[in-house]
């Protein structure tokens, strides 16, 4: 990916979105602009014109900190833009080479493994900064079955490309876009990942949906919230998730998903452990069966 184009048009996208009376200038006359002019960022940030106009082409490169908080106060950004803005401003300064130098951890930690499998009553699951699944519990893979049904399980290939998605998802748009805002940080935070950047333009050629969310520069920190789902066996129910990332193992995160307790989706997810533990006990009388 350029990181130059994508300072550039994140940048671009931010300021078109405020109003002048969002930030208190007075207008005058007839705008050819959506939002703020250059200059107008300029001033709030306490930058010059030719500076800031410098910065919007996409050379952030020796920005200072204070400078790029000026400038994020100036756009009204939300802490995960601005952390999208930081994690731009350093990718700045890596270079191809530099970036294929990284070691990559291609390996799962059986530790790791224990952990998910452990969480037998709450969905989990291993994924990369990619969203590949690289690894799940039993509930996971239930609550999941569609997605697991996929050479390579990727939730976000998955929620563009299967038409099964808007079934699983009950607010499917919403997930979608906030898959993209993942994806937008993962690009700032590795501009040179070529099965990252192979993915975005996979997408990009085979959805109009997610071409043109990825066109809105938006971001999304998938850190904790709540997703409805509906499952063929058991119906609807809304889950929260938490997102933790593995220290020592850069672009791992383990994603548990639970129930509020005395709610109906409570009462639905233990249903739901209920129905697949009846499907593995099927399943392995199946096979002992076939093999006498």
């Amino acid at each position: 990916m350029d990181n130059r184009a994508e300072v550039s048009a994140f940048l671009k996208s931010r300021r078109d979105r405020i109003t002048p009376e969002q930030v208190g200038l007075p207008v005058y006359g007839h705008r050819r602009v959506p939002g703020l002019r250059r200059g107008e960022v300029a001033m709030l940030a306490g930058v010059s014109v030719e500076y800031y106009t410098r910065m919007e082409r996409g050379d952030l490169g020796g920005v200072s900190e204070s400078v790029l908080d000026a400038l994020a106060q100036a756009l009204k950004l939300d802490d995960t833009e601005r952390d999208h803005l930081y994690a731009l401003a350093r990718a700045a300064h890596v270079t191809p080479a530099r970036a294929r130098r990284r070691p990559k951890k291609a390996s799962v930690r059986p530790s790791v493994l224990r952990i998910i499998e452990g969480l037998q009553d709450q969905p989990a699951y291993l994924r990369n900064n990619r969203m590949d699944i690289l690894a799940a519990n039993a509930l996971a893979r239930i609550l999941h079955s569609d997605v697991f049904e996929m050479e390579q399980p990727n939730t976000c290939r998955f929620c563009f490309l299967d038409p099964r998605a808007p079934r699983l998802y009950v607010d499917w748009e919403r997930v979608a876009r906030d898959a993209v805002g993942v994806l937008r940080l993962e690009v700032a935070k590795n501009p040179y990942d070529r099965e990252l950047s192979n993915l975005i333009g996979e997408l990009s050629t085979r959805s109009d949906a997610f071409r043109t969310m990825w066109g809105a520069h938006n971001v999304h920190s998938f850190t904790r919230g709540s997703k409805r789902f509906h499952h063929p066996a058991v119906g609807e129910m809304e889950l929260v998730h938490e997102s933790l990332d593995l220290p020592g193992d850069e672009g791992l995160s383990i994603t548990v998903y639970s129930a509020e307790p005395g709610t109906p989706a409570a009462d639905t997810l233990k249903l739901l452990a209920s129905w697949a533990a009846s499907e593995g006990r099927d399943a392995a009388a199946s096979r002992t069966d076939s093999e006498h």
